[in-house]
């Protein structure tokens, strides 16, 4: 209880610190509540369609216009939020722990579970990254589950390396060596001492991979890889717009556009906040 409020109120302390920190902080939170409550706030049934009402500009009952079907654009947008969050935070979730367990290894040991680790990370950063989430989701077929799972693959490398070298680092240092002597394990002096001391770089980057792994989902989709019409999803949404623009229904693209770029930006802001609140060495 006591170490949750003492974490809590570092956190506090870092968004007063750090004022853009707290801007994307609140940002974040914003795209949670849309995430949780979307479905529910939303004005409009996002799936039903109605041809009378097709290609209105934006207005005061329909915000962000409707599209060429004459489904409200806003709802599908705000219902959108829960599935491209979903798939990013899934995916990101999934790579950090498995990557960050196969660097930590690969760095505190060495020897074969290094060169192991080493050569599948090299075997997966031949390749362009896009092209193998591509060639992963064509082969396994178009599912939310196999988007997470390619996504997950392409980022693996990242925190494996993150960790390898921080954790490398830092396993013969002062406080590690003084870990063993105390009759610690390994293992414990891994999981205890060394990993949550190369957390901060991981911070950094699982903010940056939260907006990739977002823009990787909607550019499956976008491409027709990804999650599959009706469903509401940015990439489609700018994909099914494109086709408008030339003709002047810029809204159909625009806006579902926006929303992808405002969650983008809003991870890549976290990456320093993140860093700082798990940082052991700003606690003091």
């Amino acid at each position: 209880m006591a170490g949750s409020r003492a974490f809590l109120s570092h956190a506090v302390y870092v968004m007063r610190d750090n004022p853009v920190t707290g801007f994307a902080f609140a940002m974040f939170l914003l795209l949670i509540l849309a995430a949780l409550f979307g479905p529910t706030l939303a004005p409009w049934d996002p799936l039903e369609t109605n041809a009378a009402r097709a290609l209105q500009p934006p207005s005061a009952a329909h915000w962000f216009g409707t599209d060429n079907l004459g489904r409200d654009v806003f709802s599908r947008v705000l219902v959108a939020t829960r599935l491209d969050l979903m798939i990013s935070v899934s995916a990101v979730a999934l790579s950090f722990c498995i990557g960050a367990a196969m660097g930590a290894a690969a760095g505190y040991w060495g020897g074969w579970t290094d060169a192991v680790t080493g050569r599948l990370i090299d075997t997966i950063m031949a390749f362009p990254l896009f092209v193998l989430a591509m060639g992963i989701v064509a082969a396994l077929g178009n599912t939310i589950e196999n988007i997470i799972y390619a996504t997950a693959i392409i980022n693996l490398p990242f925190y494996a390396r993150v960790a390898r070298a921080e954790v490398s680092i830092r396993r013969e240092a002062g406080f590690a060596q003084a870990a063993r002597l105390a009759g610690n394990s390994d293992f414990r002096v891994l999981a205890f001492h060394i990993f949550p001391n190369a957390l901060p770089p991981m911070m950094v980057q699982l903010s940056l991979n939260m907006g990739w792994a977002i823009l990787n989902a909607a550019g499956l989709s976008f491409i027709g890889l990804g999650v599959r019409p009706p469903t509401p999803e940015w990439g489609i949404m700018v994909a099914e717009g494109a086709n408008f623009i030339v003709s002047g229904e810029w809204w159909l693209a625009i806006f579902p556009g926006l929303a992808l770029m405002l969650a983008v930006f809003t991870f890549n802001l976290l990456g320093d906040g993140l860093r700082d609140m798990v940082d052991p060495r700003r606690r003091t």
